[in-house]
């Protein structure tokens, strides 16, 4: 199973990193959106995990690429991301997001959590 972490603060990129692959999770990682369309040009992930606040090209950009894109929008696209107000979580799932994650993240559910978003085929 492969997942592809777009985040552009280390310090989260590596613990989501660390706790993923304690569960056997190929993690591929991009800091901004444009790097996550690049990676996405690689190798297909069976799940995407997108901060919204990123350099370059945010997560809100990259996602409406993803999903217009035939060969990639099928791929679920899970929101990671700091915005936790009233509402953020109705915007994400109306922008085409399968699911929403508010940082910063929970250690002892995150794994379970970011495996439920997976499509049953792959889990």
């Amino acid at each position: 199973m492969r997942i592809l972490l777009v985040e552009d603060v280390e310090d989260n990129r590596a613990l989501a990193r660390f706790l993923l692959e304690s569960q056997g999770v190929d993690v591929d990682e991009a800091c901004t959106g444009r790097e996550a369309l690049e990676a996405l040009g690689k190798r297909q992930p069976d799940l995407i995990l997108m901060d919204l606040s990123l350099p370059d090209m945010d997560g809100w950009d990259a996602t409406r690429s993803i999903l217009t894109t035939p060969e990639w929008r099928n791929i679920p696209i899970v929101a990671l991301t700091a915005h936790a107000m009233a509402g953020d979580r109705e915007r994400v799932m109306a922008h085409g997001f399968r699911g929403y994650m508010s940082k910063p993240i929970d250690v002892s559910t995150f794994c379970d959590q970011v495996l439920s978003f997976l499509p049953s085929a792959s889990v």
